[in-house]
């Protein structure tokens, strides 16, 4: 039932469990005696009817009844604990599992999630691990308590009639087959519904994310039909693993009933010949028919047991991907903003042709740089390459004469602020995400002065509770500008020596872009700025303008030099002044 490779991953899985490791014991315990007490019930049904009925035996018409509701009594306080603390442990490891998991993503690269829709990282989180979740503690306790009642009631059965007994373990062999073969495919089939899962949820991701296009353009019929036929996937697999996991009960059950009738018909025989009291024959027919529930319920743990290593597959999976490289040691402080680009080529690890091709730029501090050029030019990923969310292929990248490779990811982060056009905002208030920019250490006033600078405080005065309004999901109450300022206010407060900014008034209206555009220039005072534009009229001012084309850089120079040469940046220029 379990590979070698199965096996590493039970024990991979266990290790989450290990912490826990005494609560874990009081629930085994308390499974111990509810399997002690199957055979036990079994047992005291000989007395019961050979000393009761038979013998008429006063001490057993008094002593068996109370030693029943003993039993019982012990049984069900045992079962309980055995519950809940075997409900705590699960909640627990899920709980760990989804911690380290989202630590972990906390740590990837960022073409981690170039190549991995955030539907699925979703299904990792919430689906996959919750599959997990019964693997690590229902199948043990299962194993145990299902277990240890097999045994204990075949052991009885045998000393009641060994002969009569080995009936019983003629099924094995069966029984051995048919889960060996269900278990196949019920590991394939879960991988299948994990996967449909992560469709499933990335369709829901796309028409919550999109319902404002959905309307527009009146997709309501088209989506609801990819959603139904996703929907009834996920239906027939799940139909097809409760059929697979559900086929072995009865089969398995079959089997026993075969050894079962079996069994009456020679003790039938045996009594005929006063071989068997009729208590002894109903104790080994009860102990027998008590085998039916434990032996239905370990061929069914295996469905569990298959669903929860197909999660831990994926959970795993995710767990071993290299986070980003971050061995550099080195301590730089707060930087002068000297950035050197030297012979640097960059091409994305899906793509054979190279987005950057042997770039060399020099920045001094507190210069402004603007890049142009036309889109898959290149601008975009060179900027990615100085905050290091990608590596460059080749050549070098130097902040104040040192490689940035050897910084520390966090020493060389701090040093530099970003803005773009795709703002990213969590539903908190407008102070928390300002905060954002200093690790939540702002104080009021520190606040009120960035809003200012950044010509947000007009508009946050106006809030329902000012600094303390929830802004929704990715600031979805603000307006473009209102969110674009905001993201200015951030920027601010980190206070960075280097600033990125990337189509930050791409989307704007012109009145809503003459006020960032201000706060843009508060933003820029005494910093090394780079800034990616479409729109030319933004970056006439800037110290340098870099136009990139395929990657190289093909012109440089200012607004007024590179109009002169005629080349590609004046006929971009020219385009945008015709339209």
């Amino acid at each position: 039932m379990l590979t070698h490779h199965n096996k590493d991953l039970y024990r991979r899985l266990l290790d989450y469990v290990r912490p826990y490791t005494h609560i874990f014991a009081l629930s085994l315990m308390g499974t111990v005696v509810v399997a002690i007490t199957e055979p036990v019930v079994a047992a005291l049904i000989k007395p019961l009817l050979d000393g009761s009925f038979i013998a008429k035996d006063p001490y057993s018409i008094q002593m068996i009844p109370l030693l029943l509701i003993t039993v019982f009594t012990i049984r069900g306080i045992a079962d309980f604990a055995d519950s809940l603390a075997m409900g705590w442990v699960a909640q627990r490891v899920v709980m760990d599992l989804r911690n380290a998991l989202f630590a972990h993503l906390l740590k990837l690269p960022s073409y981690y999630f170039d190549n991995n829709s955030a539907s699925t990282i979703l299904s990792r989180l919430t689906y996959d691990v919750t599959q997990v979740m019964t693997a690590t503690t229902q199948v043990l306790v299962t194993l145990v308590r299902d277990g240890l009642a097999v045994i204990g009631l075949l052991t009885w059965m045998l000393y009641l009639n060994w002969k009569l007994s080995l009936l019983a373990f003629l099924i094995a062999p069966g029984i051995w087959f048919i889960t060996r073969m269900i278990s196949r495919r019920l590991r394939l089939l879960s991988r299948e519904l994990q996967e449909l899962m992560c469709e499933l949820t990335r369709v829901i991701d796309e028409i919550l994310q999109g319902h404002k296009v959905i309307k527009v353009f009146s997709g309501q019929n088209y989506e609801q039909l990819r959603f139904n036929r996703v929907n009834n996937r996920v239906r027939q697999f799940n139909l097809k693993l409760a059929a697979t996991s559900e086929g072995s009960g009865p089969l398995v059950q079959l089997l026993a009933i075969i050894a079962l009738g079996s069994m009456i018909y020679l003790a039938s025989l045996q009594s005929l010949d006063d071989q068997i009291t009729v208590g002894g024959f109903v104790s080994l027919f009860g102990a027998m028919a008590m085998l039916l529930t434990p032996i239905k319920r370990l061929t069914k743990v295996n469905e569990q047991l298959q669903r929860g290593l197909a999660g831990a597959e994926t959970i795993f999976k995710l767990l071993d991907e290299a986070p980003e490289l971050d061995t550099g040691t080195r301590i730089i402080g707060r930087a002068s903003g000297h950035v050197n680009f030297q012979a640097v080529s960059y091409g994305y690890r899906t793509e054979e042709v190279e987005v950057i091709r042997n770039l060399s730029l020099e920045v001094q501090p507190g210069e402004t740089i603007a890049l142009v050029g036309p889109s898959g030019s290149g601008k975009t990923t060179l900027m990615s390459m100085l905050p290091r969310f990608y590596e460059p292929n080749d050549g070098m990248i130097l902040l104040d004469g040192i490689q940035i490779r050897e910084l520390q990811l966090k020493e060389l982060r701090k040093n530099i602020a970003y803005v773009s056009q795709d703002i990213v905002f969590f539903n908190d208030t407008v102070a928390a995400n300002i905060a954002y920019g200093a690790g939540f250490r702002a104080t009021e006033i520190d606040l009120v002065k960035v809003a200012e600078d950044s010509y947000s405080m007009e508009f946050i005065r106006k809030l329902p509770k000012g600094f303390e309004t929830l802004i929704g999901e990715n600031g979805a109450r603000l307006s473009g500008g209102q969110r674009q300022r905001l993201a200015i206010a951030r920027a601010l407060l980190k206070n960075a020596p280097i600033l990125i900014l990337d189509e930050a008034t791409s989307a704007l209206d012109s009145q809503s872009e003459r006020k960032v555009q201000k706060a843009l220039n508060n933003l820029r005072r005494g910093r090394t700025t780079f800034i990616i534009a479409h729109r030319l009229s933004t970056v006439e001012n800037a110290d340098r303008i870099v136009v990139l084309d395929h990657g190289q850089i093909a012109e440089i120079g200012s607004h007024a030099e590179l109009l002169i040469q005629r080349g590609i940046y004046a006929s971009l220029y020219q385009m945008q002044a015709d339209i």
